[in-house]
């Protein structure tokens, strides 16, 4: 379940020096050579975490809600055969499109069940964005689907909400910060290359969120759960970065 994107937020240091998020992230292979001289029974876990939960406390400093990735034209698009596939699993979890539905819970006026043609009745947004994987591929599709705070908003979600958990039909998690969800570009995407998603790449719905690295773009997502706890993620939860912005 990842692909990944590459846009650095930039920031101005005290001295002047330029701070972004990806510089941030540069330093995480330093941290663990780092705790490589600790004893494993503790101290270099509990390091990496302090480490870790300061890296997220500073990328959602960063964050800009406003600031769109970039997007690119047609001629730049990775051809729909390039279209790669990556999941957590070999096989693809059994999914009948036809009776799909996605649960909604938590901080919300309206809980329940939502349909894919309630989510498509929404305003829809197409982008070109590029997804860059932690493994070290990237492509530029074309996706098509609903902003994500379009539907939150029908969905009558808590906008003093901290959290947006996400359960999968293959038992992938994820979460995001609030602004991230609510980020113009994060879609609940129904298309690719201007066609219905297909199933290997998460129909009927997967989320779509160029401001983060790959796995925190959900597919075969089945529940959005409104919080104001952070519940973490399947990568998360093994020591991948929680925040995951770029």
């Amino acid at each position: 379940m990842t692909e990944e994107t590459e846009h650095g937020d930039t920031r101005e240091g005290k001295a002047g020096g330029r701070l972004t998020r990806r510089n941030i992230l540069k330093l995480s292979p330093l941290v663990l050579l780092a705790g490589c001289d600790m004893t494993p029974e503790g101290p270099a876990e509990s390091f990496l975490r302090s480490f870790q939960k300061f890296n997220d406390w500073f990328q959602s400093k960063v964050f800009d809600k406003s600031r769109l990735s970039t997007e690119y034209s047609q001629a730049e698009l990775t051809p729909e055969e390039g279209f790669r596939v990556n999941s957590k699993d070999e096989d693809d979890p059994d999914i009948d499109s036809a009776t799909w539905t996605l649960a909604v819970e938590g901080l919300v006026a309206h809980p329940g069940t939502y349909t894919l043609a309630s989510i498509a009745s929404l305003p829809k947004r197409v982008m070109n964005t590029r997804h860059c994987c932690v493994e070290g591929w990237s492509m530029i599709p074309r996706w098509g689907g609903t902003p994500l705070g379009e539907f939150l908003r029908m969905a009558g979600a808590d906008p003093r909400a901290k959290y947006l958990s996400v359960e999968c039909e293959d038992d992938y998690t994820t979460s995001y910060d609030m602004p991230s969800a609510l980020h113009p570009q994060t879609l609940l995407c129904y298309e690719a290359y201007d066609k219905p998603l297909t199933l290997p790449h998460g129909a009927p719905v997967r989320i779509v969120i160029p401001t983060k690295l790959g796995y925190k773009n959900a597919k075969w997502v089945t529940k959005l759960i409104v919080t104001n706890e952070n519940t973490g993620g399947y990568w998360e939860d093994q020591g991948y970065d929680w925040f995951a912005g770029i």
